[in-house]
């Protein structure tokens, strides 16, 4: 029962950070603040529902049921996966973004502007 409470905890969680993402894919002005909301929000709304699997397929496990070791090893991959392609994601989509002339909504200054692209 406490095992239930705690994964509901988490799914919440991870569905509040993965709701702000959405809210901030629609609000955020620019393409920059757009890709912050996409990448951060939706990276910790994953992680809480990720652990969430994760402690229901132990608490499956621990209760006498079926062997669910193989789901939690591929959640544990997909986790991995996923904090990996998301900020290597977001990164070549700023680049390119910077590269082809895009500019923030707002004043910034801008240390690259000028150099020689690698």
């Amino acid at each position: 029962m406490a095992l239930n409470i705690v994964t509901y905890i988490f799914i919440g969680v991870g569905l509040f950070f993965n709701l702000i993402g959405v809210v901030g894919l629609h609000r955020f002005p620019d393409m920059y603040t757009k890709l912050h909301a996409a990448t951060k929000c939706t990276t910790f709304g994953s992680i809480f529902l990720i652990i969430a699997v994760i402690m229901q397929a132990a608490g499956i496990w621990a209760q006498g049921g079926t062997s669910q070791s193989v789901m939690c090893i591929h959640a544990v991959l997909a986790l991995v996966a996923l904090l990996v392609t998301n900020a290597t994601g977001a990164h070549a989509i700023a680049r390119a973004a910077h590269r082809s002339g895009e500019k923030p909504a707002r004043a910034v200054v801008d240390d690259l502007e000028g150099k020689e692209n690698d």
